[in-house]
């Protein structure tokens, strides 16, 4: 089973924003609500946590609450790790 590691999670979340914004965030702070992104901006973020993470987001988890916050995509990208080492263990 691998270590989900938040930390470096979040950082390489902040990383993307930022460079995508050129504009530094907290790992609260509502991204939508604030102004800063757009739900067209959702889907890069969607293919971004996919493609740096090894995860699969799909279905339910395409709600927008997920990507609000810095902090909720970290959750969501640690969800769907540990649910992807559980379906490999079995």
């Amino acid at each position: 089973m691998n270590s989900f590691d938040t930390g470096a999670t979040e950082k390489e979340i902040m990383r993307f924003l930022e460079a995508r914004t050129k504009r530094s965030w907290e790992a609260d702070v509502d991204l939508f609500a604030s102004g800063g992104l757009s739900s067209l901006f959702a889907m890069e973020l969607v293919v971004h946590l996919e493609k740096s993470f090894g995860v699969s987001v799909r279905g339910g988890d395409l709600r927008l609450d997920n990507f609000r916050t810095v902090a909720s995509m970290t959750a969501l990208v640690g969800r769907l790790r540990a649910s992807a080492d559980g379906e490999a263990g079995e």
